[in-house]
């Protein structure tokens, strides 16, 4: 097995929030998550956990250099890149799963998901699928400009008894409009 250097780029999440890890022009050699701190990639052969990545490197770009090797060492086939829209999920119909397919429906998974879903309706989320956890990315829709991409719920839920930063994402209506629409920020 040799190293290569292959030029990939990381594709939208998906709804489930994970990242396509493309080559070339639009070819998908796989695709890289987050799930409780580990990366974890899915690609031709099935899905695998990788771990944590090393001190000081980032965990996306070390899932999507597995990835590259795999390619690279001929292990793993590429296909065609498929947007949200091919896949159906530019817009979620009906309710998003209470829980995440991966989570247990056990009690406490159970009472974090009910005041995650209280909390992101008291500060205008809506979530796309279902609760993962406090510290996997949760696909939302930001109820006050329309922006849908992946957030992390103990990153929104706030601090002893404070609101969560006014500052949602990139392009949203701006801090102190946030503070103007949500009762939270006027206690």
């Amino acid at each position: 097995m040799s190293s290569t250097t292959l030029a990939y780029r990381l594709g939208e999440p998906d709804t489930e929030c994970r990242y396509p890890v493309i080559i070339g022009e639009d070819r998908v050699i796989g695709r890289a998550f987050r799930w409780h701190r580990n990366w974890l990639v899915q690609d031709s052969s099935g899905e695998r956990n990788l771990g944590r990545p090393p001190k000081g490197e980032k965990g996306e770009v070390m899932a999507a250099a597995h990835l590259v090797q795999r390619y690279a060492d001929g292990l793993i086939t590429a296909t065609r890149l498929v947007t949200a829209t091919d896949e159906g999920q530019a817009r979620v119909f009906g309710p998003a799963p209470f829980l995440h397919p991966r989570m247990p429906a056990n009690d406490r998974n159970v009472e974090g998901a009910l005041k995650a879903w209280a909390g992101l309706a008291t500060h205008l989320w809506t979530p796309l699928a279902g609760f993962p956890g406090a510290d996997n990315p949760w696909y939302l829709l930001c109820d006050l400009c329309g922006w849908a991409g992946p957030r992390y719920w103990s990153h929104l839920r706030g601090r002893n008894g404070q609101p969560p930063s006014a500052h949602r994402h990139p392009g949203c209506i701006g801090e102190d409009r946030v503070r103007e629409r949500i009762a939270a920020y006027q206690k």
